[in-house]
């Protein structure tokens, strides 16, 4: 088994019951705070928090693009998992916090390739989807 994991975290001046909203708002929040990464992003159904589905096109380099059809489900208050129907593409979204901070940490597994591809795409792909979860990150704190 090849599981890659890229993990990104960052603490937001908000109270965690507000962050939680923000992240679950598939039809509002969502869409202002990707990257130019993702592109064509649709709710298809839902839009706040579980039961939502989401499509969107992740160009993480310019030859690495995966077309994403993500169902959220919610297995705890606070966690967001948006499995990808297309591949193994898991992203879990967490809020933890107080009344006055909030920390948010988005972790993606996906099965990798394997041989040689696979040896890379575990070296250099976590580091380059931490980056772009590191500009979500800030472009979600910039809305509080």
């Amino acid at each position: 088994m090849n599981q890659v994991q890229a993990l990104a975290e960052r603490t937001i001046a908000a109270p965690v019951d507000r962050v939680r909203a923000a992240v679950a708002d598939y039809a509002g929040v969502r869409g202002r705070i990707l990257t130019p990464h993702f592109s064509e992003y649709e709710v298809r159904s839902g839009g706040v928090g579980a039961g939502t589905v989401a499509h969107w096109r992740l160009q993480a380099t310019s030859k690495r693009v995966r077309d994403c059809v993500v169902e959220v489900s919610e297995p705890r208050p606070g966690s967001l998992v948006e499995a990808d129907r297309n591949s193994t593409l898991v992203t879990t979204w967490t809020v933890e916090g107080s009344d006055s901070v909030s920390t948010v940490r988005i972790a993606t597994t996906w099965e990798g390739a394997n041989g040689v591809g696979g040896f890379f795409e575990r070296l250099f792909a976590p580091a380059g989807l931490k980056r772009i979860h590191d500009q979500v990150l800030a472009n979600l704190a910039k809305e509080f």
